[in-house]
């Protein structure tokens, strides 16, 4: 069975993935609009018909659009969201009501795996974000799995031990402390952001993923996909030079790919074998 991984966006600017399980498309947030989905789910290879079920994990309008979710209810696809995200999708679409009466609202629970697909089970994280409740999941099939995890200001130990034993996974490596410090933004973003409520910072990103790898059988991990850059605090080579030294002082292979916020990603196959060369999706636009 294929299973593929596309990044479509991520960033403050909206972010959208799709988790591809033999044909069974899996979208993971949806924080454009239809008409700026559209073209990068064509650069991808994918239709809306390649979609079958919905995640959202947090209740921020970079992570989704009302009128996505008026496109969603038209195509009568299920979405799972948490109880804590209702209000804001109620009050900002007259769409969610369409889709609730329909049964297509369907709730998780951190903790609770869901069964997504014959070959598909995804179990839902509790993340340290500012919002109501932001999820991250980890997706598991009969020999594959996935871990995502796009906005937190910190991890705990129990994030990494759920990520054990992934063969991609999708982290935030959100910004460059310093870059974030000069940068000149209000002070209260700035606080925001370094919190442990905000983003994590490359140096974060970095110490999860080491914790991660070091807990993993040898060799397993072999994709790394970097989220959620910021294009004002961040750039590509920083973010990829503090995952090339985990890399090189574990001595691990490893795929690095770096998520572009104006463009969608190459599909990342799993089951192919890896290198240890740096691969960005597209070159990152600061």
């Amino acid at each position: 069975m294929s299973i593929q991984f596309h990044v479509l966006a991520s960033g403050s600017s909206g972010n959208a993935c799709v988790l591809d399980v033999g044909g069974f498309g899996v979208l993971i947030d949806f924080g454009l609009s239809p008409r700026h989905l559209a073209p990068r789910l064509r650069a991808s290879r994918l239709t809306w018909e390649h979609i079958d079920a919905v995640l959202l994990t947090h209740e921020h309008t970079d992570h989704w659009q009302p009128a996505t979710l008026s496109h969603l209810a038209k195509l009568q696809l299920p979405i799972y969201c948490h109880r804590d995200h209702v209000p804001a999708l109620d009050r900002g679409s007259r769409a969610f009501a369409a889709l609730a009466s329909a049964g297509l609202i369907r709730h998780y629970e951190p903790g609770q795996p869901l069964r997504l697909h014959r070959d598909c089970t995804c179990l839902p994280i509790p993340l340290d974000h500012d919002c109501a409740m932001t999820c991250g999941f980890r997706f598991d099939g009969n020999d594959w799995a996935v871990g995502y995890a796009a906005d937190l200001g910190c991890w705990r130990p129990d994030l990494a031990r759920l990520f054990t034993d992934v063969d991609l996974l999708a982290i935030e490596f959100n910004h460059d402390v310093a870059m974030q410090l000069r940068s000149g933004r209000n002070p209260l973003l700035i606080r925001r952001v370094l919190s442990d409520l905000g983003h994590l910072s490359n140096e974060q990103g970095a110490a999860l993923l080491t914790e991660i790898l070091q807990r993993s059988e040898p060799g397993r991990v072999k994709h790394l996909v970097q989220l959620h850059l910021s294009r004002e605090c961040n750039r590509l080579e920083l973010a990829q030079k503090a995952a090339q030294e985990v890399i090189d002082r574990l001595h691990v292979a490893l795929a690095i790919h770096t998520t572009d916020q104006k463009r969608a990603g190459t599909a990342i196959t799993l089951g192919v074998e890896s290198s240890r060369a740096v691969q960005p999706l597209l070159p990152f636009v600061p």
